[in-house]
């Protein structure tokens, strides 16, 4: 029964180990996505605040300025014609503000 015992303790701590490993991996990772998403999401607010506001284009016209590889398939756009902002999301990660200032263009606002 000693011997049974002795190996269950012994798995249960490298199951502990890997365990531990595998959070310090997701956590190390994690603050990389979420700076690409948050990336993703300050990018297509910009283009597209500058696109609506700057230069007085339509949002359908401008949803062919953006660029494949920033803006994924999780990605959205929102439009806030009375504020002149336009916000960047991506989906459950990161969410970022462009707002039109006069003289300025299109500002992302801070985190």
């Amino acid at each position: 029964m000693r011997g049974v015992a002795a190996t269950l303790a012994r798995w249960k701590w490298a199951w502990a180990g890997l365990g531990l490993l595998l959070l310090a991996l997701l956590v190390w990772k994690w603050s990389a996505w979420h700076a690409r998403a948050s990336l993703s999401a300050a990018y297509g607010a910009r283009m597209t605040c500058s696109c609506r506001y700057v230069e007085g284009r339509s949002m359908e016209s401008c949803k062919g300025d953006r660029e494949p590889g920033m803006m994924g398939r999780i990605a959205s756009i929102a439009d806030d014609p009375s504020h002149r902002a336009v916000t960047g999301s991506v989906m459950l990660t990161a969410s970022r503000t462009a707002r039109y200032r006069p003289g300025f263009g299109c500002l992302v606002d801070p985190e």
